[in-house]
């Protein structure tokens, strides 16, 4: 009897080889925004958020994906759902770890304000930085730059001066994205000093940082403080589109060192760089729920409405922007979120 031959090991593809993923991390984003766009302008963050995070827990159980959560709504005694170490999907298929905030800008949201955003990353297995939600200083610059550009331990001014070198104008022609924190004073002021212009947002640090790398925002860099969730998940972005960053938490206690430590956080000063946020193929979605630099807001008319969103993979490059109209009077699940 002959012997069977052993049969070579099938190298397991990506887990987003089938290009249809790419829509369907965008159906998550969607369904998010559509929900929480009921709230905006209604100056309630807490039924906004709550709206959005309700969508997008479902639209993920709906995913062919053995999913975990390590980037989310804090910690599982603090939230409900979404938290990190949930398991999402339908827990076949791939094991992938998730990063997401269902309602980047809840205050945006609420007052009607601009880059209100569903965001969504999905990564292989340890893709992304476990960061704890504490606050985290960053830099960012957009793509097609020397290496090393900018430097977060360097003063603002030899960052523009060494930015404004490399892209040929002077300083006085850059314009520098900057959280309105009463924190920021001071780098406020040494920016300005340095000849550089400021936009100053309410809120939205990803979206702040993301626009560093679009050349339509007219943005150059990212400087400041903001969350260091957020900060991760615009590392997923760049990492697609294109760009440097650098980040470094910051605590406020021990009693946020203790849990950095217990999420794996060994070196609590450690400056990370972009792949240490973001690493392996990556894959990010996000849908405008108001109108911003990157995106529109969600359109709504009797019986539908539109939404317009974004998603990149740092494997290829590939950058879509995807325009949806939904149809409420065929899609059941909306109204479970209305």
């Amino acid at each position: 009897m002959k012997a069977l031959a052993k049969k070579k090991p099938v190298k397991q593809e990506s887990f987003w080889s089938d290009r249809n993923f790419a829509l369907e991390a965008v159906r998550v984003t969607e369904a998010a925004a559509l929900a929480c766009s009921r709230w905006m302008g209604k100056g309630d963050e807490k039924k906004a958020d709550q709206a959005a995070v309700n969508a997008m827990r479902e639209a993920l159980n709906g995913l062919t994906i053995d999913g975990t959560v390590v980037i989310g709504e804090g910690e599982r005694d603090k939230a409900p759902m979404l938290y990190i170490g949930e398991k999402v999907g339908n827990g076949t298929g791939p094991a992938i770890d998730i990063a997401l905030d269902p309602l980047e800008g809840t205050t945006i949201c609420a007052k009607g304000g601009v880059n209100a955003l569903a965001v969504i990353a999905m990564a292989e297995k340890g893709g992304f930085l476990h960061a704890p939600d504490v606050y985290m200083n960053k830099i960012a610059v957009g793509g097609g730059l020397p290496e090393g550009v900018v430097d977060l331990d360097d003063a603002p001014l030899k960052n523009l001066k060494s930015l404004a070198k490399a892209k040929k104008c002077d300083i006085s022609d850059l314009i520098v994205v900057i959280l309105e924190r009463d924190r920021h004073k001071e780098l406020i002021a040494k920016v300005r000093e340095a000849g550089a212009k400021i936009q100053l947002i309410l809120d939205g640090d990803v979206a702040g940082v993301i626009a560093t790398a679009r050349p339509d925002t007219g943005i150059d860099i990212y400087m400041g403080i903001g969350g260091a969730p957020e900060g991760v998940l615009a590392a997923a972005a760049l990492r697609s589109i294109g760009g440097q960053m650098q980040g470094r938490l910051l605590f406020n206690d021990n009693e946020q060192r203790t849990r950095a430590k217990r999420m794996g956080i060994s070196d609590l000063n450690k400056k990370y760089e972009l792949e240490d946020m973001a690493k392996g193929d990556v894959m990010f979605a996000a849908t405008g729920v108001t109108d911003g630099s990157m995106l529109q807001g969600v359109r709504r008319f009797a019986g539908g409405a539109i939404t317009h969103s974004i998603v990149m993979r740092s494997k290829t490059g590939t950058v879509r922007t995807v325009e949806a109209m939904h149809n409420f009077t065929r899609k059941t699940w909306v109204d479970s979120h209305h």
